[in-house]
């Protein structure tokens, strides 16, 4: 009965260490091959924003994290239209590589749910990118002389989370410089993007 007890309770504990290992611990991050290149900026695909934005931005800012738990690479791009002195517009690019923990279930709750907390934008999931993805977006021009247009494309694949921000402010362009319409710049994203994630996973 002494073994058929402890054969019992080895059993249990070997049955618990294989579903703990199933569910996270012992597997090992789901990086997919991505990384986070020091200069995302170089790295990274937004050439769709070339055709309404053609002045290069000289000196785009970028940053890098490397740790144990956690790679993080931004890129921040000012936007000119043709004869433009100042930014038209910006576009924000991010990628994560989250080596410890699943951000999955966070990712979705915040951007699944990103009108609850910000008011008057608009939210919609998006098919064939990542496991998830999400489109985020607000237009409040008016004519082509007011208001502003954002648009954000958060997209999670594996324990690899990647956002793309779009953010313009009518008031800096010129009465003769009409801005893009949310739908081009929709576009843009998402095509840029898939581009990007797949460099990133070369």
């Amino acid at each position: 009965m002494l073994w058929a007890a402890v054969g019992a309770v080895a059993a249990s504990v070997l049955w618990a260490v294989g579903v703990f290992a199933l569910h996270g611990l012992g597997t090992g991050a789901d990086l997919r091959g991505y990384n986070a290149p020091a200069n995302l900026c170089t790295g990274s695909d937004h050439s769709s924003f070339n055709s309404e934005y053609p002045l290069a931005d000289t000196s785009p800012t970028h940053s890098s994290l490397r740790d144990g738990v956690f790679d993080q690479s931004t890129c921040n791009i000012d936007l000119k239209k043709s004869g433009s002195t100042y930014a038209d517009a910006y576009l924000t690019i991010d990628v994560q590589l989250h080596k410890k923990t699943d951000p999955g279930p966070e990712f979705t709750a915040a951007w699944k749910n990103y009108p609850d907390n910000h008011e008057g934008y608009d939210v919609d999931t998006v098919g064939g990118i990542g496991d998830e993805a999400y489109l985020v977006s607000q237009d409040t021009t008016s004519g082509t002389s007011s208001g502003s247009l954002y648009a954000t494309l958060a997209v999670r694949d594996g324990w690899v989370t990647y956002t793309m921000t779009y953010s313009a402010y009518l008031s800096s362009y010129s009465n003769d410089k009409n801005p893009p319409q949310l739908d081009e710049v929709i576009a843009w994203l998402k095509s840029d993007t898939k581009s990007t994630l797949e460099e990133l996973r070369g």
